[in-house]
């Protein structure tokens, strides 16, 4: 058997081929990012053909495209996360960083640890992921356009925000595209402002908070000499989160047809919907290469940091945050809703709380005991049974 390490990068990747005992039978030598460069590849992998494994690190999405091609042409394909082949590398004495040197690391850790091949169904999780990952970021787009609405606000009319229990409401966004400032809103004719109310809010507001607004108005202390600037804002505001969800929305319809075609049983956990379960699902991929929970539990950085030398052993512990950012998002998402639909993690929950932890450390908690949930269906293929 051969191993052939594949140093990946924007436009050169760097390959290494080792023999069984760990010798070089091929030196190190350029592929470039291109059509050109795979065939060269290909040409020089075909001696080696049933009797090779190949290793990629997941650097970025420069990976993707060679992956594509080696796994079309029947090679068996690796990917591996860039932390294992970091500590791998520690076990050099040398200190070396070179594209050279990282493409025999990685031959050497396939060689020595033997990684499962990655799973065939990698190309539609990938499709998954791309889309949950592009909804996180539309919806954070959002929230940042939100908190600019809200500072707008602050200053032209800081009084606004406590008329309406969420200032993004249909009734409040659709007066805020008439009027933004205190100036605009007491200038209103009552009755208009009324009737503005009472069609946006479908009834429920009327009279009293018309009367209440122009209160607020003819009361308020906000910055009149920014009443065109924030005109121009609110009004390019308001418009981008209009855009913005339904974008999200076209998203997150494209995510369930993805969904469809995986088999998958995630969402029958009380408190996992479909798009948060997509990104579950998205970002932990082959949960087969996860031989233990810790591992899945590292991997979504829940667990805690220890720090212990010698007779002394820290007491302050914290999340580690590493691994994935997105599975983390999705699993704390997960556990908020899990509160409300979940009994028996809503008394988990509760537990911890009367035990004096904080709401954040409870939660916490609360993910650790869903991901072990997530672990187990995920692994054996079948739906979740409330004991």
């Amino acid at each position: 058997m051969f191993y052939c390490g594949i140093d990946v990068a924007k436009h050169t990747h760097t390959v290494v081929v080792l023999d069984e005992q760990g010798q070089v039978v091929k030196a190190a030598f350029a592929v470039s990012n291109d059509r050109a460069g795979f065939d060269g590849l290909l040409g020089q992998l075909a001696e080696y053909a049933g009797q090779v494994q190949i290793g990629l690190e997941a650097t970025g999405h420069y990976w993707l495209a060679l992956y594509d091609t080696l796994t079309h042409r029947g090679y068996p394909v690796a990917v591996i996360n860039p932390l294992q082949i970091r500590a791998y590398r520690k076990l050099d004495l040398r200190k070396r960083k070179t594209d050279r040197v990282d493409a025999r690391h990685i031959a050497a850790f396939l060689r020595f640890a033997q990684p499962r091949c990655t799973d065939p169904t990698l190309p539609v999780i990938m499709r998954l992921r791309e889309l949950t990952r592009f909804r996180f970021n539309l919806v954070q787009q959002k929230g940042d356009a939100k908190r600019r609405v809200l500072c707008v606000l602050d200053r032209v009319f800081p009084e606004y925000e406590q008329l309406f229990s969420d200032v993004f409401l249909r009734s409040s966004r659709a007066l805020l595209a008439e009027a933004v400032t205190p100036d605009e809103f007491a200038a209103f004719d009552l009755s208009e402002l009324e009737q503005l109310l009472h069609r946006v809010s479908r009834g429920r507001f009327g009279q009293e908070r018309a009367e209440a607004i122009q209160r607020a108005a003819c009361q308020s202390v906000g910055v009149s000499f920014l009443t065109d600037a924030a005109q121009i804002e609110m009004r390019c505001l308001l418009a981008q989160i209009d855009l913005l969800e339904q974008q999200v929305a076209d998203v997150e319809a494209a995510i369930e047809q993805v969904m469809a075609e995986i088999p998958q049983y995630i969402t029958t956990i009380d408190g996992i919907g479909p798009v948060t379960g997509a990104a579950l699902v998205a970002e932990i991929g082959d949960v087969q290469r996860f031989d233990t929970l810790e591992k899945l539990v590292a991997f979504a950085g829940i667990d805690a940091t220890v720090f212990k030398t010698g007779q002394f052993e820290g007491n302050q512990r914290h999340m580690s945050k590493r691994g994935s950012p997105y599975l983390r998002c999705a699993l704390w998402q997960a556990a908020g809703a899990s509160l409300q639909h979940n009994p028996e993690l809503k008394t988990y929950y509760d537990k911890k709380r009367a035990e004096g932890k904080i709401h954040g450390v409870a939660l916490g908690a609360v993910c650790r005991k869903l991901l072990a949930r997530v672990y187990v269906i995920l692994r054996e293929q079948r739906p979740y049974v409330n004991h």
